[in-house]
């Protein structure tokens, strides 16, 4: 029964929650499950969300943060953030049987890293040095790129020859900061070169943009992901540079009551890899305190869809 607060006005940003990337990798996994059984060893996170992970592992999956966790010759998925070369050889070295869920927008990236690299280029990635993602993309050509996290970093990078600089950027950037830092390396580079298309990835640039839309009418924006999401981190930092209070949180558990005084209108959002199902039950959750009035927001529609790797299609699927 909802409670007897005052009715609150909820704004569901549309796009939120899982984007194609993210489905790819979770039923990669799944779908292996259902072939083959368990276990399943995944190197790292699969996507970064707690919720996911603990119900993929309660299903039979194992995850490790190295191969050499993986018994020899056994079945092992790498994750949606990608990985480096010297992984790939690692695992032919121990006779792993691979299956590689990387987002094939990422994928793009390490394209790009490679082909900059063969044309001699310093590569410049606008990305964040401790994240899977730009890991991998940076052991496609370590000799050649150059991390940048900031615009200070920018401002200061050093290069061989500075008419043959190139920059890729993570995927999971906050837009406005990744242009900041894209435009004092133009400044100081007038030849660099920048990747055929934005790096940035549609359901990044999508989720942003619909967070935007409903932070312009609230009172304050939740957002629901794991902390070490990156696209989830940048919703909040978005509905923050809007003016507006933002919390993320994991799950409805997280959602503190003093929040909500004196606010009449909620934004209500979820990162790349959060399960709709989570913001159903922030839903519920918020009708405890009062009568909800639930509108969407939609700025932006989706329809890409990426079929799993051919090792993890199930018959009689979407996936044929």
């Amino acid at each position: 029964m909802a409670g007897q607060g005052p009715t609150r006005r909820v704004l569901l940003a549309s796009p939120r929650a899982f984007c194609a990337g993210v489905e790819r990798a979770i039923d990669t996994v799944q779908n292996l499950l259902a072939l083959h059984g368990p276990p399943i060893y995944v190197r790292k996170e699969i996507v970064h969300n707690s919720h996911v992970v603990a119900d993929l592992r309660d299903k039979g999956a194992i995850f490790v943060d190295e191969l050499t966790e993986v018994p020899e010759g056994a079945r092992v998925v790498f994750s949606a953030h990608g990985v480096a070369p010297a992984i790939h050889e690692q695992a032919q070295q121990r006779r792993l049987d691979t299956v590689d869920a990387t987002c094939p927008l990422v994928s793009k990236v390490h394209s790009e890293a490679r082909r900059f690299a063969a044309q001699g280029k310093t590569i410049l990635l606008v990305g964040h040095a401790e994240h899977e993602e730009t890991d991998g993309t940076y052991g496609e050509a370590p000799d050649n790129i150059i991390i940048i996290e900031t615009a200070d970093d920018a401002a200061t990078v050093s290069v061989d020859d500075p008419r043959r600089v190139a920059y890729l950027t993570q995927t999971t950037l906050a837009t406005n900061e990744a242009a900041a830092v894209v435009e004092v390396l133009q400044r100081r580079f007038p030849e660099l070169q920048a990747p055929p298309d934005d790096d940035i990835c549609y359901a990044t640039t999508n989720r942003q943009n619909a967070v935007r839309a409903v932070a312009a009418e609230a009172d304050l924006v939740l957002v629901v992901g794991s902390t070490n999401s990156s696209n989830s981190q940048r919703l909040v930092d978005v509905a923050r540079r809007e003016g507006v209070a933002a919390w993320l949180i994991e799950d409805a558990t997280q959602l503190r009551s003093e929040w909500f005084d004196a606010v009449t209108t909620i934004g209500l959002t979820g990162g790349a890899s959060a399960p709709p199902h989570l913001l159903a039950g922030v839903l519920e959750a918020l009708r405890t305190l009062g009568p909800l009035d639930i509108e969407e927001r939609i700025t932006s529609t989706e329809s890409v869809y990426f079929a799993p790797p051919s090792l993890a299609r199930r018959p009689h699927s979407r996936d044929e």
